[in-house]
């Protein structure tokens, strides 16, 4: 068995719940009415997005080497 870390962003909703993306994994996008649920469901797509991946034989990427930095910026 493989093991895969990924990274997510959850953004808040300004209708409520939260919408979840994958970096890494382009496209790969979900959603959950709660924070719990937004999780659950992206673990779920993950998931769903390397099996279709492996079943197209194509390589799973990986967020291994990526490296992450918050840029502030200012503007008048």
């Amino acid at each position: 068995m493989e093991v895969f870390n990924y990274r997510i962003l959850l953004k808040e909703e300004p209708e409520g719940g939260f919408t979840v993306s994958v970096p890494s994994l382009q496209g790969c996008i979900t959603y959950g009415s709660t924070l719990e649920e937004a999780k659950t469901n992206a673990k779920e797509a993950i998931e769903l997005y390397i099996e279709s991946l492996k079943a197209d034989n194509l390589p799973i990427p990986s967020d291994e080497n990526l490296l992450e930095y918050n840029l502030q910026i200012n503007y008048a």
